[in-house]
């Protein structure tokens, strides 16, 4: 499985210092490039601005500039081949709709196995190619 390896860039978008810490480790340390924004400006501003092409991302649904899904739709319209996790500690069955209807892979409701991100990202890229 390893000779199959890609390390992707995974733009993490989370203002809870220790969430993206723990997130940017986890996946560094499995080999991926981590990107990482503390707000929706942060993440929209790098989005257009990156040179290399961002992989997947993993985005908190409540940050300070951003507490609904425009952010998501945003997100989906600057980098439309990127699977998109979403991150909620507030999940509500219409909100996940929402989601899902804006072309969220996954939503992850906090907490969550921070171990089982990994694979997730993998599989979402895979399936999105």
């Amino acid at each position: 499985m390893t000779e199959n390896f890609r390390a992707l860039r995974v733009l993490v978008v989370e203002d809870e210092l220790l969430i993206r810490w723990a997130i940017a480790e986890t996946l560094a340390q499995a080999g991926h490039t981590v990107v990482e924004a503390a707000d929706g400006a942060t993440a929209v501003m790098t989005l257009k601005s990156e040179a290399q092409r961002i992989d997947a991302v993993v985005l908190d649904c409540r940050l300070p500039d951003s507490d609904d899904l425009t952010l998501v739709a945003t997100v989906r319209r600057l980098a439309p081949s990127s699977p998109v996790v979403l991150m909620t500690a507030f999940g509500s069955p219409e909100l996940v709709k929402d989601a899902f209807d804006l072309g969220v892979y996954r939503v992850l409701h906090k907490p969550f196995e921070m171990h089982d991100l990994e694979a997730l990202l993998r599989e979402a890229c895979g399936a999105g190619s």
